[in-house]
This record gives structure tokens, C-alpha cells and sequence, in this order.
């Protein structure tokens, strides 16, 4: 087991027990747009949707700067194990990643990183 498996494991465990009463569901969406369809005269887009969970919080007054991180934006974590895309409502094994400007819970995302290890999604909302 290598150490981005240990990891997700002792978050996973860490989701189920200490932080359970912190975990929410997340819900994303993402418009697509499609290919230009001439016998439309335009591009009909598409909306995929994933699901998954994690911890939201607030960012530290010092990370507050007023142009990239407002007081109101929120942080999330979220395991990259378990955020997955749905397809007709069902969830699939596709593994989800989250993107600038998707919706996530409501929110608008603003910016998307992940740990050396690429075990969690640290992911900046707005609302």
C-alpha cells in the first residue's frame, strides 16, 4: 500500500468517525458545450453532474487578502477516492475532477488544488 493509499484510508476512517459530524455530501455540476450542430445553427450543450463528500470550512483571517480569498469563501476537502461522477442519476467508478467555475453545493468554484500526494481536493468556493 503506497502512501497516497494509507492516506486516503486514514481520511476515509477519519470521515467515518472524528469528523463525521463536519462530513456533508457535495454535489457538482459542469456545463459542457457541444459541438456546433448546423442543423440547429448552434452548439447545444450538456450538464454532467458528480457526487461525493467532504469537510467545508472557513479560511484563516491570514489567508484573507480581499482579492483572491474573500472573508465569505469557503474551503472544502474533499477525498479524490470518493468524489465520482453520476451519469442519469446513478453513480458511476469514472473518478470526478472538479474545475473552475463548476457548481459545487450551491457555490461557484473559484480554484482547484490537491496535495503532494494527490489523495484530497482542496477546492476554493464563492458564492
Amino acid at each position: 500500500m503506497g502512501l497516497r493509499d494509507e492516506l486516503q484510508a486514514d481520511m476515509a476512517e477519519a470521515f467515518n468517525t472524528d469528523l463525521a459530524d463536519a462530513v456533508s455530501a457535495v454535489e457538482g455540476s459542469r456545463a459542457v458545450k457541444g459541438d456546433y450542430d448546423p442543423a440547429i445553427g448552434g452548439a447545444p450543450g450538456t450538464t454532467v453532474f458528480y457526487t461525493g463528500r467532504g469537510v467545508f470550512g472557513q479560511y484563516k483571517a491570514r489567508e484573507i487578502d480581499g482579492a483572491r480569498i474573500l472573508a465569505s469563501d469557503v474551503r472544502l476537502k474533499a477525498l479524490q477516492n470518493e468524489l465520482f461522477m453520476q451519469e442519469g442519476g446513478v453513480v458511476t467508478a469514472i473518478a470526478a475532477v472538479p474545475a473552475i467555475n463548476d457548481r459545487i453545493s450551491g457555490y461557484r468554484v473559484v480554484n482547484v488544488g490537491q496535495d503532494a500526494t494527490k489523495a484530497t481536493w482542496t477546492i476554493q468556493l464563492r458564492k
